[in-house]
């Protein structure tokens, strides 16, 4: 039976799917390679608006900058290790250590079976909207299957499956399938990554953004990260007003400025002056500017330039990055 919810914002379905993490009729107990979990089967949700991606009710507070370093990193088609390292030093914890990272989701979208899945789903669509045969792959049984023993194929096997894309009534519609989704630590993560995609498309096909759909095979809790209560705070961020449409000449240049920025801010060489210049003098689209402040401004605050990050986030229009910017810097370190 599936399980479903709908709602305005990421911030409310999370919420609403936390919930059932507490009804003992919903979440059950299930062993996993990595420890126990609770864990709720054929969970369907939809975001009706996905530009409201961000979700602030998660505890801790979740690091906008690393999420939108995700986002830049997948829209470029890398798997290079180190720029995502930078933006979160324990994530070779969860997959594994070496310089490239096995299931990185956009070199398996834009390079990794021989074809940029991307370009090839905007022609695609733009030449048959109607098309019920856009699928993006990203995982690759070659490499991704267990052995015949079950040993795993890698600590990096992707959760992420395909993606389903489809024009309707002139709005891109997105479905999202994933064989593994943690509540806590994957699901904000995922549902910024794939809307941000969404998005993207939606101006490179110069189409509205329609419903971001996500469909989890196992949504689950890890005993190790305690119970939900324990993540768990009744709040909200202001509206994301920003916008990352644009059409794809426009598109393409402004994220190849912020993987630029990106790997500027990963340089420890880079002094705290040199990181605030590069991102006062870069000329984005507002959307854009604003995630590179993000950025910038948690690279300053990790060199103990407390007072320039703030200046840069005083610089950025967006008030709901400005608010998840804040509570993440506000978090006990």
């Amino acid at each position: 039976m599936f399980q479903t919810l709908e709602a305005r914002t990421a911030n409310d379905l999370w919420k609403q799917a936390a919930e059932w993490f507490r009804q003992d009729d919903k979440s059950v107990r299930q062993a996993s390679r990595n420890g126990p979990t609770q864990e709720v089967m054929n969970v369907a949700l939809s975001l009706q608006y996905p530009r409201q991606r961000w979700i602030a009710a998660r505890v801790p507070a979740m690091n906008p900058a690393f999420a939108i370093a995700e986002v830049v990193w997948i829209v470029s088609g890398r798997n290079d290790s180190a720029m995502l390292n930078y933006f979160n030093a324990v994530l070779p914890r969860y997959a594994g250590e070496g310089t490239t990272y096995h299931g990185a989701y956009g070199h398996r979208i834009r390079s990794s079976f021989g074809v940029d899945q991307l370009e090839r789903a905007y022609h695609a669509l733009s030449a048959k909207s109607d098309s019920r045969q856009v699928v993006l792959q990203i995982w690759d049984s070659r490499i991704d299957l267990p052995s015949e023993n079950g040993s795993e194929a890698s600590k990096d096997v992707p959760c992420n499956v395909c993606s389903l894309l489809k024009v309707r009534d002139g709005k891109l519609e997105w479905t999202q399938i994933m064989r593994s989704n943690d509540l806590f630590r994957g699901f904000p993560h995922n549902v910024i990554q794939f809307s941000s995609l969404q998005e993207i498309l939606a101006g490179w096909l110069k189409v509205e953004v329609g419903a971001y759909h996500h469909y989890s095979d196992s949504l689950h809790l890890y005993d190790q990260d305690g119970d939900v209560a324990s993540h768990f705070e009744d709040i909200s961020s202001p509206d994301n007003e920003d916008t990352l449409s644009l059409v794809k000449s426009e598109s393409d240049a402004a994220f190849l400025m912020l993987g630029q920025l990106c790997d500027f801010c990963a340089n420890t060489e880079r002094s705290s002056d040199e990181v605030f210049n590069h991102v006062s003098n870069l000329h984005l689209p507002a959307g854009h500017a604003n995630l590179a402040r993000v950025l910038a401004a948690d690279a300053l605050r990790r060199r103990n330039a407390f007072g320039q990050a703030q200046e840069v986030m005083q610089q950025c229009t967006n008030p709901c990055l400005r608010f998840m910017t804040q509570r993440w810097f506000s978090k006990p370190r």
